[in-house]
């Protein structure tokens, strides 16, 4: 059975999106991945960009409320946030038996720059993203076989 994972940012418009896409893509028999915001604002263009010069197209996602999610009840078994440390505190305790993680990767909103440096800037957050989900199924799967 797949185990539902939730990744965690302050605004669902880049980092939880992107996690969301490649840990469906990586591991789609072992995992059911979904996100959400503690303050859901509008999915990032310079994010969409950059997944889809990878082949990957988020831009039909919705941005969601973390709070939104948790009053569905849904259980999952692993709750990773993905901002930094200050708003990951934010977030709320899902009910259960739940595996918090934290991984810290930099705002693409936070770029500064012109259009191009930002792009530049989100497609590096988008491969540390990558990476660090890939290894983190590779490790999850070796533990579950």
């Amino acid at each position: 059975m797949k185990k539902k994972v939730l990744f965690i940012c302050v605004h669902n418009s880049a980092r939880s999106q992107m996690a969301e896409a490649f840990l469906n893509l990586a591991c789609p028999d072992n995992f059911e991945a979904h996100s959400a915001g503690l303050e859901p604002g509008t999915l990032s263009p310079l994010a969409i960009e950059a997944m889809k010069e990878i082949g990957t197209d988020i831009s039909g996602k919705k941005t969601q409320s973390v709070f939104d999610v948790f009053k569905t009840g849904q259980f999952f078994p692993y709750v990773i946030t993905v901002c930094d440390k200050s708003s990951a505190d934010r977030c709320p305790i899902f009910p259960g038996m739940t595996k918090r993680l934290h991984w810290s990767f930099a705002d693409p909103a936070a770029l500064t720059g012109s259009r191009e440096e930002r792009l530049q800037g989100t497609r590096k957050i988008r491969d540390q993203i990558r990476a660090r989900i890939e290894t983190w199924c590779e490790e999850m799967c070796a533990v579950d076989a």
